[in-house]
């Protein structure tokens, strides 16, 4: 708690180096006594501090009795929570932290209220309160935090569901814990980011042609709908696929052909015709515009015959959720609607356990599932941890996104990357190509202003990859 408190107070002075009226609001456990370790060093820094006790403070844990009572030797002063007050600077959350499992209500959820309607700034120690620290789902009502300082060990519901939302930025400190006590603790996720990805970037041998890069077929683009497959063509060739062809509705061919020549576009009107396009592919990407009349659920049915390892995306996955079956090499990406729709359950319930419900989805269908949302998690097989993504930001909230990830994760699976591998380094991709694009601004970004950073994050410092 010292130290945890020593942290947290650290980060403080740091962040918001102005404040002089503090409000410290703690609970009965262990994330209580953080936060009178934090009040107390406030109080000997020079600022004016309130603590406000929610609870019994008759029943803190040891630890927390024990720096209660340094705080009221330090001259502090500890009275009920009856609201935050008004004259203060920064309110730190110090009352529920990890392990919450049953709603915040009564007086609890009216503390979050209050905190919630103030002015004040919020830091949050180890979790905002009210946020599920497994599922990252909010737990009736819950603390939103400009920032929070998290302890020993990172907790997966910081990064997906309603935690990259609530949490403001994530600060971690290992507290000084050995190194040896992790081995005897088993994790529950990988954190993926694109700066470990990039490690495994290996540079193209000099003799390199395009038939060793891979040969990507992009199936989709119904009537009214061709900016969506030339989209996933146009991210496939930017990660670096040798070739991309796309099948399409013939009305498209040329038009899509003319927008961007490198795309081989064939007008496809029947299965009979896909055929050939099929057997020339070292991959199929399928879904972006498909659409899920007769002519995508013919075009999907070819491709799933065909057995080429694929990626399946939009409409794709809603006709397959209408005859489910299962296979191993193929990558499914689904946003929460569509794997609501795949599981046949709500989104509430997707969202209120995304880890559960992308393994779930796994078990059903096989092969690698990318849940896609805020913190997009990667469930490959039972006997592999999860991965969860933290690249990435709000701008990407418009039309065509999910496009582009289809596009790059199939044109990683191309250039022979395993499913797995693909969709890791494809998320952290695109999320990363996303977040050098929100430089400009995250309102308005489109998909296409991620196109010229998938080349450049692919090609560090302009070296050969």
């Amino acid at each position: 708690m010292q130290r945890a408190g020593a942290t947290a107070f650290g980060y403080l002075q740091k962040r918001w180096s102005e404040v002089q009226r503090l409000a410290v609001i703690c609970g009965t456990g262990n994330n209580g006594g953080d936060g009178y370790v934090v009040a107390r060093l406030a109080l000997e820094a020079g600022l004016s501090v309130q603590l406000l006790q929610m609870g019994d403070g008759g029943r803190l844990s040891r630890d927390a009795l024990a720096c209660a009572r340094e705080f009221r030797q330090s001259g502090g002063r500890v009275e009920p929570f009856q609201g935050v007050p008004e004259g203060c600077d920064l309110v730190v959350d110090a009352v529920l932290g990890t392990g919450l499992e049953r709603e915040v209500t009564g007086a609890w959820g009216e503390m979050v209220r209050a905190v919630n309607r103030h002015p004040a700034p919020v830091l949050a120690l180890d979790m905002p309160s009210g946020l599920h620290s497994d599922s990252g789902c909010v737990m009736g009502c819950a603390v939103q935090a400009d920032a929070t300082v998290t302890f020993i060990g990172l907790k997966q519901g910081l990064f997906t569901g309603e935690g990259p939302d609530l949490c403001g930025e994530i600060m971690f400190d290992d507290l000084g814990v050995p190194a040896g006590l992790y081995d005897a603790v088993e994790a529950t996720a990988n954190r993926m980011t694109w700066t470990g990805c990039a490690r495994k970037l290996q540079p193209r041998r000099r003799t390199a042609h395009k038939g060793n890069c891979g040969h990507l077929l992009v199936v989709g683009g119904d009537s009214g709908f061709s900016g969506a497959l030339q989209m996933a063509g146009e991210a496939a060739a930017r990660t670096g696929a040798g070739l991309v062809s796309l099948a399409t509705r013939a009305a498209h061919a040329a038009l899509v052909s003319s927008r961007r020549p490198e795309l081989m576009s064939h007008g496809v009107e029947s299965a009979t015709e896909l055929a050939p396009l099929l057997v020339r592919a070292d991959v199929v990407a399928i879904g972006p515009g498909l659409g899920q009349r007769s002519w995508g659920r013919a075009m999907l049915g070819r491709v799933l015959e065909s057995g080429v390892p694929m990626v399946v995306d939009a409409d794709a996955l809603n006709l397959l959720a209408q005859e489910p079956t299962c296979r191993d090499n193929w990558v499914l990406t689904p946003h929460p609607g569509e794997a609501a729709r795949l599981l046949g359950c709500s989104v509430a319930e997707i969202q209120s356990d995304r880890f559960q419900a992308a393994r779930s989805l796994q078990q059903r269908y096989g092969g690698v599932v990318l849940l896609k949302g805020a913190g997009t998690l990667v469930v490959e097989a039972a006997d592999r941890l999860p991965g969860v993504c933290v690249e990435g930001n709000p701008g990407m909230a418009s039309g065509g996104m999910g496009d582009l990830l289809t596009g790059i994760i199939g044109g990683l699976m191309a250039q022979g990357e395993s499913p797995g591998a693909a969709a890791r380094m494809g998320v952290c991709l695109h999320g990363q190509a996303a977040d050098l694009a929100a430089r400009e601004g995250e309102r308005g970004m489109l998909a296409t202003d991620l196109l010229p950073n998938l080349r450049r994050l692919l090609n560090p410092e302009g070296g050969p990859c």
